[in-house]
């Protein structure tokens, strides 16, 4: 579990939700330093996420695993569509968040310790870019057929990440033949977070192109069938091979 200096994002969410002005600042490690409003839209109500996120959530069925949770909007969602969901999130900060704005199962728990200890699930959900939590190539296959067992038949994951080839900026392009050259995937960024006198530990976050996807997704028992595109990101959609 975070310490609390760790837990940057929690930080800063529990400050969004008293209504506090929060800029999320997020440091690479070739020093690379991006500073975002993004926590507006963690605590967005429905209609005003981006248009690919209220499309993904017309393909969510039966019980719903929500991994990263953040302020809790997909599970909110989907609870009050009927969903039995539960909510994970590593950050102590961001569960209490959930807790407080009325998500009904929100647990403090990384991606890696997902097991059969939570139940079965029909969608695994990873929006907000959250298919980097599966961080690298053998970390995402394990953690894909980890998935696969954990899922009903109708399995389903809807994951949001980035093609991060789709960028002309040199000094983006430099860090993507730093990380092949050190034997890395072109997307597998190391970054933290950082708010106020907090920072996250050091962790790897994980972009691909629909091609490498395809290429993680095999031997896991998944399937890539389907993406929804917007401008900077897209939903992959995938389905028990």
């Amino acid at each position: 579990m975070l310490g609390d200096r760790e837990d940057a994002f929690g930080r800063m969410l529990l400050d969004a939700l008293d209504g506090r002005r929060v800029v999320e600042i997020v440091e690479r490690d070739d020093g690379f330093i991006d500073a975002s409003a993004t926590p507006l839209l963690y605590l967005s109500p429905f209609r005003r996420w981006p248009a690919h996120h209220r499309r993904a959530m017309r393909l969510v069925r039966g019980r719903v695993l929500d991994v990263g949770a953040g302020a809790g909007r997909v599970a909110l969602h989907l609870q009050a569509r009927g969903h039995d969901v539960v909510s994970i999130d590593v950050s102590p900060g961001a569960v209490e968040v959930c807790r407080r704005r009325g998500v009904r199962d929100a647990r403090v728990c990384a991606i890696e310790d997902v097991d059969e200890s939570l139940g079965r699930f029909d969608t695994i959900v990873l929006l907000g870019n959250n298919f980097g939590l599966f961080a690298g190539r053998a970390k995402a296959k394990r953690l894909l057929r980890r998935f696969h067992d954990l899922t009903s038949e109708r399995g389903r994951i809807l994951a949001e990440t980035r093609d991060i080839y789709a960028t002309e900026d040199p000094v983006h392009l430099a860090y993507q033949e730093r990380n092949r050259s050190r034997g890395r995937m072109s997307g597998q960024i190391r970054l933290r977070i950082r708010y106020g006198l907090a920072a996250t530990p050091w962790f790897d976050y994980l972009m691909v192109s629909r091609a490498e996807l395809e290429e993680l997704v095999e031997g896991t028992g998944w399937k890539l069938t389907r993406t929804i595109d917007s401008d900077d990101t897209y939903v992959a959609v995938l389905e028990k091979a």
